[in-house]
């Protein structure tokens, strides 16, 4: 069999033959291909280096001024002692899971080993509940949020209601003036009829999965609770104070001011208001239990704030303190200067089982 050669000029590229006729091998080094491909990757790479090195310096510049200084050593509880030990992870008084939260909007780390202690305070509008709050809040290791619910959107399902309780207890909701480095007990304030009586049933199962604490706080005389009512509506309309409405005032002449109404009763109007109010707070206090609960009522709060808030802290969990508020009270005439067809209402009460509220003042 006759054996066939390759045709080598066709195997290697660039192969080119001599002048004298014989094949031979001769490939073009292409300098130039070579010297602009190390060119490009030298730009690449430093270019990318260049963007590493900032993205470092800016990364470093951000956590050195949200970052406070991180401690090696954990706080505990007591808010002065320093351990190096494991967190704990059950109440011993209560036997209930202690909460750790671990915040995307803030950093905890200086009381890393602080319990944090969920609570939520069920109240009814014009029953101290925002005098409450601002009290709560000048202790530095509670956060207490005002009426988040107060806004409908929040409150017409479900799940918006437990996205935003989920943002309050997991202490990202930032968009408070409370907010504590140290916070060991977060909470809000929350009305009956924002969606608590509504959706009562799912309400309750969050916060027995949460492990939250209840503070009811209720006013024993609801005639004075209505009158109040009544001129914070009055004063909405109205606008008093240089055309500004305020739900609470913080100086002795603005009090004065808004004390100056005295509204005429309306009689079938009231009866409607004691009776719901009644029901509503019984209803509340029933069906909420079984959940960890304590219960203040405005008129102890006020004839006895030293009492009540020492109640409440430690109920809280965290050591007691002397708080403080700039809220002053508006109504402290007794209800006959206060209501200006009284006359008419007595009788009108006699003889019922809402007569209690007749001779019932804020400080018994």
């Amino acid at each position: 069999m006759r054996r066939t050669e390759p045709d080598q000029s066709k195997l290697f590229i660039g192969a080119v033959p001599f002048h004298d006729g014989k094949s031979s091998l001769k490939v073009t080094p292409q300098k130039w291909l070579h010297k602009r491909s190390n060119c490009l990757w030298k730009f690449i790479i430093l270019a990318s280096l260049s963007f590493c090195g900032i993205y470092i310096c800016i990364s470093v510049a951000e956590k050195s001024v949200m970052q406070p200084k991180r401690l090696l050593t954990s706080v505990i509880a007591s808010n002065n002692t320093q351990a190096i030990v494991p967190c704990p992870k059950l109440n011993a008084v209560y036997k209930s899971p202690l909460h750790y939260p671990h915040p995307n909007t803030s950093y905890r780390d200086a009381c890393s080993c602080m319990p944090m202690h969920y609570f939520v305070i069920f109240s009814m509008q014009r029953s101290g509940s925002g005098w409450f709050v601002t009290l709560l809040n000048s202790h530095p290791n509670i956060t207490s949020h005002g009426e988040l619910f107060i806004d409908e959107n929040r409150r017409d399902s479900v799940l918006k209601i437990t996205r935003t309780l989920d943002f309050v207890y997991d202490v990202d909701w930032v968009r408070s003036a409370y907010e504590k480095d140290c916070t060991a007990a977060v909470g809000l304030k929350w009305m009956l009829k924002q969606g608590v009586t509504e959706y009562k049933r799912e309400v309750a199962a969050y916060l027995k999965s949460k492990s939250v604490s209840i503070i009811f706080l209720f006013r024993k005389n609801i005639l004075r609770q209505y009158i109040s009512n009544l001129a914070n509506i009055f004063d909405q309309e109205t606008r008093k104070l240089n055309g500004e409405h305020l739900a609470h005032v913080k100086t002795e002449e603005e009090a004065k001011v808004l004390a100056e109404y005295r509204p005429v009763v309306d009689r079938a109007s009231l009866m409607n208001f004691l009776e719901r109010s009644e029901e509503s707070m019984n209803d509340a206090t029933d069906f909420f239990k079984d959940i960890r609960h304590m219960t203040i009522y405005y008129e102890d709060l006020v004839a006895n704030p030293t009492k009540e808030l020492k109640r409440a802290q430690e109920f809280l969990g965290v050591k007691p303190i002397r708080l403080v508020s700039k809220h002053v009270k508006i109504h402290t005439r007794p209800l006959n200067e206060q209501i200006d067809n009284w006359d008419d209402l007595v009788p009108f009460l006699k003889g019922t089982r809402h007569e209690i509220y007749l001779t019932g003042n804020d400080y018994n």
